[in-house]
Order: C-alpha cells, then sequence, then structure tokens
C-alpha cells in the first residue's frame, strides 16, 4: 500500500470507479441480493450511479491508477470497493478510517454501514475494524426505477467526540 494516496474523486475518474464498482458489487452481491436488484444493476446503472455521487466520492490510488473509492453520504459508508487487483493490500481499510474521519469530522457521532447478510467476507472485514453487527435489517436498495428490500446488516461505530 505504500504510495496509495486518499483524494476527492473527480469527473476524470468515474469510468474506473463504475467498473471497479461494477466488478465488486458482482462479487460481494452475486446469489445473496433478490433478482429484481441484480436486473436493475446494469453496467449503465453504475456509471450513472458514479455520476451521481462524485461529490461525495474519495479514491484511493496512486500515479493516476485507481486502487478504489469510497461514497460517504451523510452518516452512512455507503460504498467502499476496491479494484481486484489491489484487494489484500489494506486499501479497503484506508477508505474506511477515511470515511469514518469525514463523518466525525461532520459532527456525528456514530457511522453505519449496510452489508448483505451473506457477504461474510465484508462482514468479517467490517468486525476485525471494529465495527458492530447491529443485526439483520432490511435496506431499501435506491434502484432507477425506486428502490429493492435487501436482507442486511447493519454495522454502526463511533467515530465523533464522545
Amino acid at each position: 500500500m505504500t504510495g496509495v494516496r486518499l483524494r476527492p474523486a473527480t469527473a476524470a475518474d468515474l469510468a474506473v470507479i463504475a467498473r471497479i464498482w461494477r466488478e465488486g458489487w458482482v462479487d460481494g452481491h452475486e446469489g445473496h441480493v433478490p433478482a429484481a436488484l441484480v436486473a436493475e444493476r446494469t453496467p449503465a446503472s453504475f456509471d450513472q450511479r458514479a455520476l451521481e455521487r462524485v461529490g461525495q466520492t474519495w479514491v484511493a490510488g496512486n500515479g493516476g491508477m485507481v486502487a478504489g473509492f469510497v461514497v460517504v453520504v451523510d452518516d452512512e459508508v455507503e460504498q467502499v470497493y476496491v479494484d481486484r487487483s489491489w484487494r489484500g493490500g489494506g486499501v479497503a481499510e484506508r477508505l474506511v478510517r477515511h470515511a469514518e474521519a469525514v463523518i466525525g469530522e461532520g459532527g456525528r457521532r456514530t457511522a453505519w454501514l449496510a452489508v448483505v447478510a451473506g457477504n461474510t467476507r465484508a462482514r468479517r472485514f467490517y468486525a476485525r475494524l471494529g465495527w458492530q453487527d447491529q443485526g439483520p435489517f432490511t435496506y431499501q436498495a435506491q434502484t432507477a426505477t425506486g428502490t429493492v428490500a435487501v436482507p442486511a446488516h447493519r454495522y454502526e461505530r463511533e467515530v465523533g467526540n464522545r
């Protein structure tokens, strides 16, 4: 992870963010979410979602390469994805810690995120970083046509002044 820096995303990053997001979404969600959501998650949907969230996105990378990204919406760590070739090198942890700092600096005490129930790899990762599983809940995943109810677990972590 030497040399990896975090910075706000720009329009020039959108294509690579959408690709990383699409590939990572399949890796973490395939077989764990309703078919209605899978049908909505087309390549074009990731392009649109990346564009809509660019102002709330930070990327990690070096030398012009984007290794991963994180999206923070209010007190939610909404998305965290790392390019397949960068996984296992600490990029995801850097992104999550940055999101925690952004949420804490925004005056909030608690950050939260949703992990689909069947994504055990992600659930172990967040637990290792000190996030607490608050139990199952139904996450309303946004789509171009509305929302889809997704079985998930809500994870929380204290990030602000106590």
